[in-house]
């Protein structure tokens, strides 16, 4: 039986490079690469995308929903790692760890959108705790982040690495105009009922995320406090490879999160802090955005797909 065939449409991006070299020196699968002068070009494009078994879209919204349409092979499959189809009803979100059946939707579907990066934290702390009814669907969430520059794309790389980098720290709030494009993937995938507030900033460091999550227990059942989520965590992702709970107490809880402890990883850890006298709880997630953030995501929801 011929290897899977697998099309990155976008393999210079930060995305695809990464997925590139996750893949390319794996033997059960066939790559198929276009050459730099062919990379542009519509109909080699197309001729690519329909001659794979699975297509992984690295490319900008309006060039991934462009590539989607070009399909006409039936037996094609779709990972599209923009952010053009995460609300879409025909695509299956791929964040297997989301809900109970998540993985197998994901195994068995036609078309996947993977997470975005800052998506991939909050949907991951707050929709357990939604779907078990601790938090209330119209909680007036609030939600803090801060990503490296990477995520910007190759634009922040440049900005940082580039020959014209000024090497001076910046850490910069954006989204100010509070349309950001993540917050409706968050309130359609956390089941919220109401636009959550949702403030992304960059920090002065290539890749990895922090994001953070704060809830008063004032405003929520009596009796629900960290521990009570912290709880409901823990029992939804347990024995998850790529989600992990961190503990509340000693041994191994966690005092502080550096963004960057994950960098180069799949992984993404969920803490709660908590201060009962003061009744505040603090979710929090760490990941990297270039791995379970991105590209991480992408493999791991090939390899289910690979399964069917």
């Amino acid at each position: 039986m011929a290897s899977p065939l697998i099309f990155i449409d976008g393999d210079q991006g930060t995305t695809g490079l990464q997925i590139h070299e996750r893949l390319c020196a794996r033997t059960d699968i066939g790559l198929i690469t276009l050459p730099h002068a062919h990379r542009k070009d519509p109909q080699r494009r197309a001729e690519a995308i329909n001659d794979c078994d699975i297509a992984i879209l690295c490319l900008p919204d309006a060039a991934a929903r462009e590539a989607a349409a070009s399909v006409v092979n039936p037996r094609v499959r779709v990972i599209d790692a923009s952010s053009a189809h995460r609300t879409h009803a025909d695509w299956v979100y791929g964040f297997p760890e989301m809900v109970k059946g998540q993985a197998a939707r994901v195994a068995s579907a036609r078309r996947v959108s993977n997470p975005g990066c800052y998506p991939t934290g909050a949907v991951g702390l707050l929709r357990p705790l939604i779907d078990a009814g601790l938090i209330p669907r119209d909680y007036p969430i609030s939600i803090n982040a801060v990503s490296g520059y990477s995520g910007r794309g190759r634009a922040g790389v440049e900005e940082h690495e580039g020959p014209n980098a000024s090497g001076r720290s910046q850490h910069r709030v954006y989204g100010l105009e509070l349309t950001h494009k993540h917050t409706t993937e968050i309130e359609a995938h956390s089941g919220l009922t109401f636009r959550p507030m949702f403030v992304p900033s960059y920090g002065s460091y290539r890749q990895g995320i922090v994001l953070t999550v704060p809830i008063e227990t004032r405003l929520l059942a009596l009796g629900v406090d960290g521990a009570t989520l912290h709880r409901c965590l823990s029992a939804h992702y347990a024995g998850q490879e790529h989600v992990q709970v961190m503990p509340m107490e000693a041994p191994g809880v966690v005092n502080q999160l550096d963004p960057q402890a994950l960098n180069g990883t799949s992984l993404m850890q969920l803490s709660v802090f908590s201060h009962k006298g003061n009744g505040q709880v603090l979710l929090a997630a760490v990941l990297d955005n270039l791995g379970k953030g991105a590209s991480g995501a992408a493999i791991q929801n090939l390899e289910l797909m690979l399964t069917r």
